[in-house]
Formats: C-alpha cells, sequence, structure tokens
C-alpha cells in the first residue's frame, strides 16, 4: 500500500503534455496554501433559469488570490479543478470558462487573454440544474494542477472536524441561512427546515415517558415477567449446550460475556438447546428464565444466537442482575439486510466488521456489500490486478493509467480514507465474521452501467499489455469496443461507464471475477450463494457499436432492450454454477420472467410515492424473493431532517428521521401513504393497482447507505445510526397497529385506516428502550447521531425537549458557558441548545432560539 501511495503521489507530479506551467512548485504550493475560496449557494428557486428552462438554481464560486503573486499568471497557469455534482448548464463570468470533465469533475480555467493578479477577487456563478438543498452538497478539495506540476489542494477548500460534535464540516461553503430561497425548489413544495421550535413540536409525541421493564430491541413477539428474585449474572453462568457446537454460538457469547455476564464456567445454568420445535420457526427462540437458570430453546444456530443477543441487552440494562422472564420470539421476514457502499468512497474492514457485531446485535442477517461503481473497486481480484490497483483509487492522472478521476471531491492525491480497496485476506475475515454472526454477504459489483472503475481499469490493463506487445492478452478482457461510437451521459454524467454487453470479453470478465469470489467464499467455509449484479441506471449505450448491431440485427432486438439481454444471459450463468441472481427493480422488470432462472432476488426501489408498490407486487407475483429497498424510507444517506447543516442525498426524502423508519409498513406498501407525506411534504393516495396474488408476499426489508456524500467511516455510523434500528425493529416485528394487506384497498394521508393512536403507543416504548441504546451504541464505539434539541421560549421561559428520553440537554445564553437543562427556565435574549451524550464525550451540532 505504501509503494501505492508513492507511485499516486509521482502520478500527480506528472500531467501528460509537453506544456510547463510559467510559475515553480514552490510558488504553486504557496498559492495553493494562501488563496481564499468560498462555495455559495445563492437560490434554489430563482425568478426565472437563465436557458428559459426550469428546474435551475444558481451558486457562486468566489476566490482570492494571494497578495503577493510571483508574478502575473498567465490563463493557464491556475486551473481549478472541482467536483459538482448537479449538472452545468451555464457558468457565468467574463473572465473564466467551466467545462465538464467526466461525472462530476469540472475544471475552471481563466479565458485566453487574462491575466490572474495579487489580492484580487474573482467570481464565477453557476447555473445548475437541480437543487442544493445542504451545505454537505458542495465537494470538498478543489484543487490547482497545472501542467508539469504536482498538483495542489486549495487548503481553504479542505473539510474540518468540529472538536465539540466530531462532525466534519466545510469551512469554505457559506452559511445558508435565507430559508425562503434555499429550503425548496418550488412554491409547491411545503417543506420547511426543522428549526428548534418545529423539533418541540415534533418531538412532544414522546410525552412523558417512564423508564421501561424491557430493554430489548428489535421488540420480541412476546415478552412477560416471571415470578422471583433477581438472577444474579455478574459472576458467570455455567454453560450447557445440545445440539450446537460452541463455535457456532461463540459471538454470540462474547456479547452475553461483555454486557456484564461474569463467564462461562461457574454461576446459574445456562442451558441451550438446539432442535427443531413444533411452532419455532428458523431464526426464532424461546427464552425462561427463573430461579432454576435460563434455559434457551432454539430450532437453529441462528435462533440461538438471536437469543444470547436479547439476553445480553437485558442483562446489561438490569446491571447483571436478570429479573426472571420469558420469552417467545421469531422473526417477521426471513431478509433483514443492510447495504453498505464501499465503492463511492471506501470503508475500512474495521468499519465492516463492527457493523456486522451490530448487525448481529439487532438480528439482521444479510449484508449486501457494494463493491464496485463508477467511482471505485474495491476487492483484489488476483486475475485482474489493474481493477484494484487502479480502480481503487482517485488521484489527479488524466490518462487514468495509475488511478481513476478524482470525483466526489476526493483530491488529486490519492490517499485518505475514501481510498483503498479490501484484499482477499480482508474479505476472507469480513466473510469469517459474518459466519460467526449468522449473516450471509451478498457481493456486487453494479453492471452493465455503473461500471466505469472496471472499464478504466481494463483499459490500464490494455494499455500494459499492448505495450508488452501482448495483443491477445490486452484483448481478453477489454470491456468496450474500439468502433462502438454512442454517445450518453449516464445518471451521474459519466460518458463512459457502461459495459458492452455484446462482445464476449465482458462476460469472460464476469466469469473471472465471479469465479474469484467463488473460491473467496468456499475458502471461507460459506459457498457464494447471491450475486447481486446491480442492473440499474443503464444509460443509452450500444446504439452505434457495431457488435451490439450485429446483435439487434440477427435478434430484432432494439437497443433499450440489451440490457434485459445482459441481465438474462448472466442470469443463466450464474444459475448454472448454483448461484442465485440478485439485481436492482428496474433492470430485473425489465426481463422476461420466461428466461430467467427460477431463483431470482429482486430489491425494490421504485419511489413509494411513484410506482414502487406496483413494482414490488409485480416482481412478488413473478415468484421472485422481493426485498422492499424503496428510497422514500429506507435509503439510510437520505438527511435525517431538513436542515442545511445535514448531510446526505436528498431526491429521496428530506426527512427519513427514526420515527419515519419506525412507522414504514414494508408488507402493505400502499398503507404508509396514511402516516408519511410524499418529497414535497404533502399527502398523497397510493391505489393498489398491481394487487399481490394469493400466498405471494413480501420477503425482507433492507437499509441502504450509499456514499457519495459519505467520506468517512465516522461518517458511516452517523448515518445509520439510530434509525437503523427502526430498520431491524421492522425487519424483525410487524406492529399490533400495522393493518392487514387487503388486495386492491388505496390510502391516502390522514384517512384513519391505520390506527394513529396505536402507532404513536408502539413508538413510545420504542423510543424509550432507544435511550437506553443509545448508551450501548457508545459504549460500543458507535458515533450515533445526537439529534438537536427541540426548543421554545414562551414567556421568557425556556423549554427543551429531545428525540429519545434520558439524553442531556445544554443551554447557554448569549455567549456565556454551556449550562445544563432541568427544565424550563428564564432566560433572555438568544439561546443555544445542544444535546450531549451520556458519557459526555460528544454534543450535538447547536441550534439556536431568538436570533
Amino acid at each position: 500500500m505504501k509503494l501505492k501511495t508513492a507511485l499516486l503521489a509521482f502520478a500527480a507530479m506528472t500531467a501528460p503534455g509537453h506544456a510547463y506551467a510559467a510559475i515553480s512548485q514552490n510558488e504553486l504550493d504557496q498559492i495553493a496554501r494562501d488563496m481564499d475560496l468560498r462555495f455559495t449557494v445563492v437560490d434554489n428557486k430563482p425568478e426565472k433559469c437563465p436557458d428559459g428552462e426550469e428546474g435551475c438554481f444558481l451558486s457562486e464560486i468566489e476566490f482570492r488570490l494571494p497578495d503577493r503573486l510571483p508574478r502575473r499568471l498567465a490563463a493557464g497557469d491556475l486551473p481549478i479543478y472541482f467536483s459538482l455534482v448537479a449538472p452545468l448548464r451555464r457558468a457565468d463570468s467574463d473572465m473564466f470558462d467551466v467545462s465538464l470533465i467526466n461525472g462530476d469533475l469540472h475544471v475552471l480555467k481563466a479565458k485566453r487573454d487574462l491575466r490572474l493578479e495579487g489580492g484580487r477577487t474573482y467570481r464565477v456563478k453557476l447555473w445548475t440544474s437541480g437543487h442544493f438543498y445542504s451545505a454537505y452538497y458542495p465537494m470538498p478539495n478543489f484543487y490547482l494542477a497545472p501542467d508539469g506540476l504536482s498538483a495542489r489542494v486549495i487548503e481553504a477548500t479542505r473539510p474540518a472536524i468540529d472538536p465539540e460534535t466530531g462532525l466534519e464540516y466545510l469551512p469554505f461553503v457559506a452559511p445558508m441561512t435565507d430559508e425562503a430561497k434555499l429550503a425548496t425548489a418550488s412554491d409547491d413544495d411545503a417543506t420547511q427546515w426543522r428549526t428548534p421550535e418545529r423539533a418541540f413540536a415534533l418531538y412532544a409525541r414522546n410525552g412523558n415517558l417512564s423508564r421501561p421493564d424491557f430493554a430489548i430491541l428489535p421488540t420480541p413477539a412476546s415478552i412477560k415477567r416471571l415470578p422471583g428474585a433477581p438472577i444474579d449474572l455478574r459472576g458467570g453462568v455455567r454453560l450447557r449446550l445440545a445440539g450446537a457446537g460452541q463455535d457456532d454460538l461463540q459471538a454470540a457469547l462474547n456479547r452475553l460475556v461483555a454486557s456484564g455476564v461474569g463467564g462461562l464456567d461457574r454461576g446459574p445454568e445456562l442451558r441451550i438447546e438446539v432442535a427443531p420445535v413444533a411452532g419455532l420457526a428458523p431464526e426464532g427462540y424461546r427464552i425462561t428464565a427463573n430461579a432454576a437458570g435460563i434455559r434457551v430453546r432454539a430450532a437453529d444456530a441462528a435462533g440461538a444466537s438471536n437469543a444470547l443477543r436479547s439476553l445480553a441487552q437485558q442483562a446489561a440494562y438490569e446491571g447483571g442482575q436478570l429479573r426472571p422472564l420469558e420469552i417467545a420470539d421469531a422473526p417477521r421476514l426471513p431478509f433483514r439486510g443492510l447495504h453498505v457502499d464501499v465503492a463511492r468512497n471506501f470503508h475500512s474492514k474495521a468499519e465492516i466488521l463492527l457493523l456486522l457485531e451490530q448487525m448481529a446485535n439487532y438480528k439482521m442477517n444479510r449484508l449486501h456489500l457494494h463493491l464496485g461503481d463508477d467511482e471505485g473497486w474495491r476487492l483484489e481480484i488476483k486475475a485482474l490486478p489493474e481493477l484494484a490497483q487502479v480502480g481503487g483509487f482517485r488521484c489527479h492522472d488524466p490518462s487514468e493509467t495509475r488511478c481513476l478521476q478524482p470525483q466526489l471531491g476526493a483530491g488529486p492525491y490519492g490517499d485518505g480514507p475514501v481510498n483503498g480497496y479490501f484484499s482477499q485476506a480482508d474479505y476472507l475475515e469480513i466473510l469469517g465474521a459474518a459466519k460467526a454472526r449468522g449473516i450471509g454477504v451478498i457481493p456486487s459489483f453494479d453492471m452493465p452501467g455503473h461500471s466505469r472503475a472496471a472499464i478504466r481499469s481494463m483499459e490500464a490493463r490494455y494499455r500494459r499489455l499492448s505495450a508488452a506487445g501482448d495483443r491477445a492478452g490486452a484483448e481478453q478482457y477489454r470491456l468496450v469496443e474500439p468502433g462502438d461510437t454512442t454517445r450518453y451521459r449516464s445518471i451521474q454524467h459519466y460518458d463512459d461507464n457502461t459495459l458492452n454487453v455484446c462482445i464476449d470479453s465482458t462476460y469472460r470478465f464476469i466469469d473471472t471475477v465471479v469465479g474469484e469470489l467463488a473460491t473467496l467464499h468456499k475458502a471461507a467455509g460459506v459457498p457464494l450463494q447471491t450475486y447481486h449484479i446491480g442492473a440499474d441506471e443503464t444509460a443509452g449505450a450500444w446504439s452505434e457499436s457495431p457488435a451490439c448491431k450485429r446483435v439487434m440485427a440477427s435478434t430484432g432486438l432494439q437497443p433499450k432492450q440489451l440490457g434485459a439481454m445482459f441481465i438474462e444471459k448472466v442470469a443463466a450463468s450464474l444459475g448454472s454454477k448454483g448461484i442465485e441472481v440478485a439485481g436492482w427493480s428496474d433492470g430485473m422488470g425489465h426481463t422476461d420472467p420466461k428466461k430467467m432462472p427460477k431463483a431470482v432476488q429482486s430489491n425494490i426501489w421504485g419511489n413509494l410515492f411513484g410506482g414502487g408498490v406496483a413494482e414490488a407486487h409485480d416482481h412478488s407475483n413473478r415468484g421472485w424473493r422481493t426485498v422492499i429497498s424503496v428510497p422514500t424510507v429506507t435509503y439510510l444517506d437520505s438527511p435525517y431532517a431538513p436542515d442545511p447543516m445535514e448531510r446526505g442525498y436528498d431526491w429521496p426524502s428530506r426527512d427519513s428521521d427514526t420515527f419515519k423508519v419506525f412507522a414504514f409498513m414494508p408488507e402493505n406498501l400502499a398503507a404508509n401513504a396514511s402516516v408519511m407525506k410524499d418529497l414535497t411534504s404533502r399527502g398523497v393516495r397510493i391505489e393498489d393497482k398491481t394487487p399481490l396474488r394469493a400466498g405471494r408476499g413480501i420477503d425482507g426489508l433492507q437499509g441502504q447507505i450509499w456514499s457519495e456524500t459519505v467520506r468517512s467511516d465516522d461518517q458511516v455510523e452517523y448515518m445509520l445510526f439510530p434509525r437503523v434500528l427502526a430498520l431491524a425493529e421492522r425487519g424483525w416485528h410487524k406492529g399490533d397497529w400495522e393493518p392487514a394487506y387487503r388486495p386492491g384497498t388505496a390510502y391516502a394521508f390522514g384517512d384513519g385506516k391505520v390506527n394513529e393512536a396505536a402507532l404513536l403507543q408502539d413508538w413510545r416504548s420504542f423510543a424509550a428502550r432507544m435511550g437506553v441504546h443509545q448508551t450501548f451504541l457508545e459504549a460500543a464505539g458507535i458515533d450515533y447521531r445526537l439529534a438537536p434539541p427541540g426548543g421554545r421560549i414562551e414567556g421568557g421561559m425556556l423549554q427543551a425537549n429531545s428525540e429519545f428520553p434520558g439524553t442531556a440537554i445544554e443551554y447557554r445564553e448569549g455567549d456565556g458557558a454551556w449550562q445544563p437543562y432541568t427544565g424550563p427556565v428564564a432566560v433572555t435574549g438568544s439561546v443555544d441548545l445542544r444535546t450531549r451524550t451520556a458519557s459526555g464525550r460528544r454534543a450535538s451540532r447547536t441550534v439556536t432560539l431568538g436570533r
């Protein structure tokens, strides 16, 4: 890895071409260090767009060069490279041009005759499609890269960490304070920023919550107290096993010991019996704890592990003195998954291992590991080393010989946490940790779209072998066709991210990658059962491909049908190897079910309010395993609340807080319209126009974290926790308030078809336990999101509340000292509020009243 970093640093120093900058490296270093740059989101709903079309917003880049420049700089001396994740429609400047390179990478250059002057401020207005509702939409690490010099990040655009909160912020992004201009993109959008006053009204739904009797999450199907004195587990338990080996349960036993149980070789008896039991479902369990000891019965090792996880939570809550109880429990859905994107921005092996432990704690049983996309390839494939060695890094190498282009604000150096890959040894460790916790791993390299990292890496391989005279070897895994003149832009603005589905080398490439994956899974003792091919968002490729023209001529297919042909062909190949194909629903839905294997998994990602219900039911009716992954609720990289200081892409949702996830009904999708509003915060009606057939249903629920705006492991935890616990709750436990699915029933917001009083009562029980689980998460080293408090000032009295009970609240008046909030208090002037973890280690971001 050190050699790789050195090579990438050299790549940043040696851009191709014969022209050299008029300034020296030392001069460039000084300019990058001392220049100032500011990005301002000016208006998300301007009166009109300059091109006459709708749907634009206005932002501005302002930069000031150091007062003392070595000389007046020529136009080409200081090209500024930066990421802009919205499509640029026009740049307004008499002095500068802005052009798209590829994806989100742009370059700002002075016009030909301009000479840049020290001490002068320059401004460029950007008219862009869409909107920037968050101060985290601008990407960091703008950089200077004159030909012949080492690229340098403009220091002012580096991200920073707030020492009080531990949260990343972008100092170069201007504060977003004008709600009228910035909160929405149209007058039809009713979304409002979650101010402290609005949060106060929202959190008031919690009422006065008392200390819960039981702390277990997800909620067991049945739990009750038994008479008798507490069972003291602090000195340990005597483990007795039947029907399972201790190795099968070791991870869960370790969790039990970590909860405060003093060991496994002394104390009250803990008898675990694993055997088929009438009425006991797979992964289900029963626990009886009384004066005679603790007895666990389960139908399988997964059920026994789940029992131990529940026992550990309650034992920790009761300080190791477990009051007698009886539990009967089983999962609602057989598939309870978490998708983690390490492709857009890399996340470490340590983070994946930590997530696996938390998944087991909350009884989730599938890890969908997204390992390949346009911006990165994250697994070593020994037969094709360029995939990881080139595709695992982003740096300033325009030839993309050593690394990919620096998308998503990665910067020019090829270092930092957004870069990297899993070695095969890393992947084996992940598989082993998952196996020990009863979690299946579903690997995914997106294809045929979203494949730029693979394509560019294989082009680097092609150039290497061609230069060595091995033309046949170079062609063996090439993923593009030289004669293909098709022009397209993908949804992420790439013009070269789609595999050619009509050439043999594409399928040879897939067979090689899947073959190595299968070998790794076999070595880990967990056969590769499911491979996720992605199959989503394929751009308008292939129409001018000579190979595809031959295919279309012989089959009668049209260009838009070639994607389905690809999926059917890859699915058949996987099926012949005993591997089930999985994919995103938009691509899978285009296939002919008669040409697909019997075993298919479809992840439903249609909009809940825009066709997702019909899509889910259609795919279930095809006999496919249907896993609900609708972005409206399950995309856990969306912001928790509509606020410019909350990160996350907001096209699926602007308010995916823990309550919204908790209130989701995965088995009756249309019913969600009764309790949820759409993206514009308006109630809508959902009709069930494609009813489920008798005997068909929903098989699973999966949460997704995509990592375009998530650049560190800490940010993964902030975005996932605590709301992933609500997702786990809904996958495991069905609320009594959820209406049964009735084919053809339509729902509309506030129609009373969902018992909202019962929903609120259930939420209060869950929220009370969440107050406990926040301490568990902190003890595990999880940097979960602390929601800022709600607050209001009435009659000079400050009142404040929190999302979950027991969360400490602090306040300060003006510039005064922070003080603990314990109840209504008299205040004057403006007041700042924040919450704090139980340990005092972290605070939430600060919100202000009365300013």
